[in-house]
């Protein structure tokens, strides 16, 4: 079976590439033109009714939203490796950071940001000051989310604070720049980003 991954380099799918080079598995790109709205089309939407970017194709799998499609690539080609078994213990912290990314930290910011009035008691995601202490906590004193053990929760919870930091929705603290800044320094992330850099030269997007 072979994997296919809708991708466009200015979407989400720019960053499942590092997911895929993580799990170390082959595929291939299926380049949409986002400003033609080909993710609108019927091939991608009878795929994804959403018609959203990432979506990856796994043979008779079809998988969407960005953290989804990371967990499903660490469970089926690097268990053990970069997901916790069923049975160990870490595998709560493993969920618990990777869905509070998109759940909580991305809300919160786009809340605070664009000053949505939102009742606390009704946003999932709490409020900006609790979504922050929780982050903080979520490295504090430990290299990645699990301790010393790189996981693909990191490419989710270190993906998100690395896209805020980049475009000042956080702020730098040292322990999140130091963090990001070494996660940056993996391979998988730094073939991940030339190839992204790659598809942007070829489409003529620099």
């Amino acid at each position: 079976m072979s994997i296919t991954l809708y991708y466009h380099p200015y979407s989400r799918a720019a960053g499942t590439l590092w997911a895929l080079e993580e799990a170390g598995v082959a595929y291939t790109l299926k380049v949409l033109d986002l400003l033609q709205g080909e993710q609108k089309g019927p091939e991608l939407l009878a795929l994804n009714p959403m018609g959203k970017l990432p979506t990856l194709v796994d043979g008779e799998v079809v998988v969407t939203e960005a953290a989804a499609i990371a967990l499903y690539l660490a469970d089926r080609y690097a268990p053990a490796r970069l997901a916790p078994a069923l049975d160990d213990p870490r595998r709560g912290a493993y969920l618990r950071w990777s869905f509070f990314a998109p759940g909580v930290i991305e809300p919160a910011v786009m809340a605070k940001a664009g000053h949505w009035e939102v009742r606390e008691v009704s946003a999932g995601w709490g409020n900006h000051a609790s979504m922050l202490a929780a982050a903080h906590s979520a490295i504090a004193g430990r290299s990645f989310v699990l301790g010393e053990a790189f996981s693909m929760a990191d490419v989710v919870f270190g993906g998100t604070l690395r896209y805020m930091l980049e475009f000042k929705l956080l702020e730098p603290t040292p322990d999140f720049q130091a963090y990001v800044d070494r996660l940056n320094a993996r391979p998988a992330y730094q073939r991940a980003m030339a190839r992204n850099l790659a598809m942007r030269k070829e489409l003529g997007l620099q």
